[in-house]
């Protein structure tokens, strides 16, 4: 039996096995050292990631917002409105709203009188009672608050309440608050126009990104607003109104409305505020409309300057009784009625013209109708149902028809602007788009009526609307408020119209203040020759200079009854 042996191995053999095992076991650590790079360049990246997540994508610490699973809704935005000059004056912000989902509010089993109670504390102004009413609604989507701040919509998101998201929506603006209200007027929540020029050009807003340019100078409207608020607040009026008017082309530089309001923060206690008192509320403007009666009569030949009438008396019709507030007691020639303010006078004179010619020229004076402007808060005149010689009269001095202010304006426009009556404008007009207009009175007769206008500042009523340089001419109006079935004289509707340079007139100003109350300063008097007429002279000197008007060297004018005067004025 032969016995094995195991051969050992020899030198090289075992180099070779060393060898074998050393590859091997660099080849392992090369493939783990792979995967643990591989590894580390995941965690990396994915640590990049929510670094640019947080620091760039988000604010910082902020929590995830609630996210509606319904679409988020993008509304279209909304064009500006500006003034003539550029001046933005209504525009639309982005904004966020809170809304819920009440039935997962509800399978959450939160309170929502607790609920209601933490978002008042984020959401000044929230009514609790309507929130924790809407929150036990189990309605899929109720609003539950609207514009939103950025930091607001952040402190919600803290409380973390079920079924809370956000709605992207816009907000409309108004960067001069209550400046011009009445002119834009605003839009509902939702973003349509519910009044003013937002109402009537509510879908050329939506439709197009260009604005909408007003005819208003936003530097006028706050002249005319502060001084007309002055009076109103010296006077204690229950309202005021004002229009500033380019008498060339019918546009509304400014229109002022007392109170006013901020659609900014409009509130249930603002509904009174909100009415147009320049372009709905119409009165009798009393003495303002012998202007208008004196201009009828001159151009259709029913008198010359050289005529005149017997105010020695009152005029007594049946129970009705026409007297002077300034009597003369004596003859008095056309430019003295309107210098002393004759109803006397007017009244005779608007016999002599006649209802029908009366009639003829009110109406194509815009008297007589409903105006066109822009804006939708407009109101028709008040006529008589039955015009009578008595109403005739009456009319003549502004009593028995009602008109607004914004109506009285134009016409009064046309009678110092050559004779042109072209209708009021909110809208900027350029070039051609200026209307032509319609030829009202001879330019002699605008010439004539703007030297008795001026006379009625210089020797009349009308004193304290005077601004040295600027040469204003107008008339004061001053008409007793209509009260069951009679007038009461302490409630007043007192008004001074007024234009300057009378030399060529460009701008007509209108200021009056509903039932104003005298004091001391005035000696217990609230006519508008207190009223009105300083408030237009303000208005002049501020003005004046901001639409380049220089003050002029006046030449010397007679007094009215003088004949050089009458004489002087028969060459024009």
């Amino acid at each position: 039996m032969t016995q094995s042996h195991s051969i050992p191995p020899t030198e090289g053999s075992r180099r070779v096995e060393l060898d074998g095992a050393r590859k091997t076991a660099l080849e392992t650590g090369r493939h783990r050292l792979v995967v643990t790079g591989v590894v580390f360049a995941l965690i990396f990246a994915i640590l990049m990631g929510r670094v640019v997540e947080v620091s760039v994508l988000k604010e910082g610490d902020e929590p995830r917002l609630a996210r509606s699973p319904a679409p988020v809704e993008h509304i279209a935005a909304r064009a500006g409105v500006v003034d003539r000059n550029g001046h933005l004056l209504a525009t639309s912000l982005p904004t966020v709203s809170l809304h819920v989902d009440a039935r997962a509010f509800n399978r959450a089993k939160e309170s929502p009188v607790e609920t209601a109670a933490k978002l008042a504390t984020v959401l000044p102004g929230l009514n609790q009672k309507k929130t924790t009413q809407r929150l036990k609604s189990n309605r899929a989507f109720v609003y539950l608050h609207r514009n939103l701040t950025p930091k607001q919509q952040y402190e919600v998101n803290k409380l973390g309440i079920p079924g809370v998201q956000f709605e992207r929506q816009e907000s409309r603006v108004y960067p001069h608050g209550s400046l011009a209200s009445h002119i834009l007027g605003l839009t509902d929540v939702d973003g349509n126009g519910i009044a003013g020029i937002e109402k009537s050009f509510d879908n050329q807003l939506r439709s197009t990104t260009e604005p909408v340019a007003l005819s208003i100078d936003i530097r006028l409207q706050e002249v005319l607003r502060e001084e007309l608020t002055k009076a109103y607040a010296e006077f204690d009026a229950d309202g005021g109104a004002g229009i500033i008017m380019d008498v060339n082309t019918g546009e509304v530089l400014a229109q002022v409305s007392l109170p006013d309001f901020d659609p900014n923060t409009l509130t249930k206690d603002d509904k009174d505020a909100q009415r147009n008192r320049a372009t709905t509320d119409v009165h009798e403007m009393g003495s303002t409309f012998k202007l208008i009666t004196t201009a009828m009569a001159l151009d259709n030949g029913t008198v010359g300057l050289t005529s005149r009438y017997d105010a020695r008396k009152p005029i007594q019709v049946a129970r009705f009784r026409i007297r002077d507030f300034h009597p003369q007691n004596r003859w008095l020639s056309i430019p003295e009625i309107l210098v002393y303010s004759s109803n006397i006078g007017a009244a005779k004179m608007a016999l002599d013209i006649g209802t029908t010619t009366q009639k003829k020229y009110l109406k194509k004076l815009g008297l007589l109708d409903r105006p066109t402007a822009e804006i939708p808060e407009t109101s028709s005149p008040l006529l008589p149902a039955t015009w009578r010689e008595i109403n005739t009269m009456t009319i003549s001095y502004g009593h028995g028809i009602a008109v607004s202010p914004l109506q009285l304006s134009a016409a009064i426009s046309a009678i110092v602007n050559g004779g042109i009556m072209r209708p009021a404008t909110f809208i900027k007009k350029d070039g051609d788009a200026f209307i032509p207009g319609e030829q009202v009175f001879t330019a002699r007769t605008s010439r004539q009526m703007r030297e008795m206008m001026r006379l009625v500042v210089r020797d009349g009523t009308g004193r304290k609307a005077e601004a040295a340089g600027y040469m204003v001419g107008g008339k004061t109006g001053t008409a007793e408020k209509q009260a069951q079935g009679g007038y009461k004289e302490e409630q007043l509707y007192s008004s001074f119209v007024g234009v300057f340079p009378t030399s060529a007139p460009r701008y007509l100003i209108f200021a009056a203040l509903d039932e104003p109350k005298g004091h001391k300063g005035t000696y217990g008097y609230a006519t508008g020759g207190w009223v009105g007429a300083p408030v237009v002279s303000r208005v002049v000197r501020r003005m004046a200079p901001l639409m380049g008007i220089a003050p002029i060297a006046e030449e010397p004018l007679p007094q009215p009854g003088d004949p050089l005067f009458i004489e002087a004025a028969l060459r024009r």
